[in-house]
This record gives structure tokens, C-alpha cells and sequence, in this order.
């Protein structure tokens, strides 16, 4: 049997995920049709994009499943034609892309790493940084990316804490949840690392009120979600030394508009939604790994929940 795969996305991702789709379903033994254009009622799997022209799914009678290249599913959770099951994007290659951003960005904060490389003066001044195991980084958001980021922080010797809408049980990590854990787990937060969905119930987790339950001179990281910031109560933290720094990945609007404040803010770094990207190669592994599950009769992984939104 060959099965009939279609890849819905923007025309320039077909030539970077064609080749190695191909590859993966070989490598899988899966016969398949595979491209960008097939009659819906044949239609067996979709690989998605959700910026794909393709937002109504109801003639696609036979497709089985809607396997999402991208982590975020925020664009298509709600989509009332979407009656088959959506899995969204754990790639192996984005994980390792992310925590190594993270990383790079809490070291940066940790040993100070401005003052030398900003450092425009003359004057001899020694410092000793602080150990890891002297600073608390939080991460909110502990899903699987969470999970990997502070694993590796654990392991560089940070006191690291997490906080999840539920509770979650990691080693060497203090875990918080629920409302009265997330200003528990900010008020200890020197360094808040943001991984959290985009959710409604997640919009404007960092706000003025819990940006005021954390240290003094706090520093924030965010390359999770736009929305998981209320833009004008941090930009008044970082006014009043509240906050001493946020480095951001990801905006309510992208690209970020040249007249945003941030961009001119002497207390923001803005990086280009580059934290982490899907890697062909591993995200193609994933996505046949699905269809291979599909056809097996198994679960599918990374199964997205519509009433949770990921």
C-alpha cells in the first residue's frame, strides 16, 4: 500500500524538507506519494505548517492525522474544521538549539559577561563572578523543552527551580505549580527563563504583579512566546531597576516593528526569533515516526490537547 502524504507549507520549505522526508520514510520502509499537491479525499497524513494556505481541513475525509512541523500549535488549536488528531513538533534538533541559546544567555547574565565586553574605560577593576550553585534561575514552563533546559543548568550547578501549570516531579529541580507557585517560584528567580505555550491562560503571565514578586535586579529571558509578556509593565520595570535586563527571542508581532520601544531600550537585548528552529533532518525522523505509529495502530506521539491549547 502507498500512502498519499501531503506537505502544506509555505513553497520555500518544500525544497528543504523534501530530501529528507524521503529519506526518513525509506529509512522506515513506508511507501509512500509524497508533495504539495494532492486530490483532499486521498489525502492519508498532512505535515503542516500552520502558515500554510491550507486552514480548512474538511475535505481531507481520509487523512488519518495532522503532523505539525512547528513546536507552537497556538494557530491551529482553534481551528473548528480540524477533527482528526494534531501532533505538534518535538524535535531533538530544536531541543538541543534551545538549550544551548538558554544557556549561553543565563551565562552571559551569571558571570556578568556586559561589564568586560561593554567595557570602554580604562580602569582596572577585579571581580569574582559568583559559583552557579550561588544563583537561581526559574524556568516556567516545564513541558519538554522545560524539562531539557533545566536539566542542563542542574548540571552546570545552578540551583534551578521550575514552574508548571500542574505538578511535575524532576530531579534536582524545585518544582512549583499552580497560581500560588508561580510568584513562589518568581520570587526566588534572579534569572526567569519564559518557555511557556501561548495560551490564553498563559497571556500576560509576566506582568506588573509578578514582575514586583521578584528579586531586585532580576534578569528575564524569553524564548518562548510573545504573549507571555505585558510589554509595558516590564518596560516599566526595566525603567525603575526592577529588572536589570531581558533578553527577548519572540514578540506579539514579528518581525518586531522598528518603532517598538524595545528596540532602542538600553536594558533589552532583541534577538530575531532565533532561539530555536526545527532541524529537517530530525524533525522528518519524528513526523515518519508518527505515520509509521499511525499505521501500526499505535498512539501517536506529542498529541495535542484543544481544551489545554499544546
Amino acid at each position: 500500500m502507498t500512502l498519499n502524504i501531503l506537505f502544506a507549507a509555505r513553497p520555500e520549505r518544500w525544497a528543504i524538507y523534501e530530501p529528507p522526508l524521503r529519506a526518513a520514510l525509506d529509512a522506515a520502509g513506508i511507501k509512500a506519494h509524497l508533495a504539495t499537491e494532492i486530490a483532499p479525499a486521498k489525502v492519508d497524513y498532512i505535515v503542516y505548517a500552520p502558515n500554510s494556505p491550507l486552514q480548512d481541513f474538511t475535505p481531507y475525509t481520509r487523512a488519518k492525522a495532522v503532523l505539525n512541523l512547528w513546536a507552537g500549535v497556538e494557530q491551529i488549536t482553534g481551528n473548528t474544521t480540524l477533527r482528526i488528531p494534531l501532533a505538534r513538533m518535538v524535535d531533538p534538533g530544536l531541543t538541543k538549539g534551545m538549550v544551548e541559546w538558554v544557556t549561553g544567555h543565563v551565562m552571559r547574565y551569571h558571570l556578568g559577561l556586559d561589564t568586560d565586553i561593554l567595557n570602554t574605560g580604562t580602569e582596572w577593576k577585579p571581580r569574582t563572578p559568583p559559583l552557579a550553585q550561588e544563583r537561581k534561575v526559574t524556568v516556567l514552563g516545564m513541558g519538554a523543552l522545560g524539562c531539557a533546559v533545566a536539566q542542563t543548568l542542574v548540571s552546570l550547578g545552578f540551583d534551578v527551580a521550575g514552574w508548571s501549570r500542574s505538578q511535575k516531579d524532576i530531579p534536582s529541580v524545585a518544582c512549583f505549580h499552580g497560581n500560588e507557585g508561580l510568584n513562589q517560584a518568581l520570587g526566588r528567580s534572579e534569572i526567569a527563563v519564559l518557555l511557556l505555550p501561548d495560551t490564553p491562560s498563559t497571556e500576560n503571565t509576566i506582568n506588573a504583579k509578578t514582575l514586583a514578586a521578584m528579586p531586585d535586579g532580576a534578569f528575564i529571558i524569553n524564548p518562548g512566546r510573545g504573549p507571555l509578556i505585558e510589554d509595558d509593565a516590564l518596560l516599566a520595570a526595566l525603567d525603575s531597576g526592577k529588572i536589570a535586563h531581558a533578553t527577548l527571542d519572540v514578540f506579539r508581532t514579528e518581525p518586531l516593528p522598528a518603532t517598538h520601544p524595545y528596540w532602542a531600550h538600553p536594558k533589552v537585548t532583541v534577538t530575531p526569533h532565533i532561539a530555536a528552529e526545527t532541524r529537517a533532518t530530525t524533525a522528518s525522523q519524528v513526523i515518519v515516526e508518527n505515520i509509521r505509529r499511525g499505521e501500526a495502530g499505535e498512539e501517536y506521539l506529542h498529541l495535542v490537547d484543544r481544551a489545554l491549547g499544546y
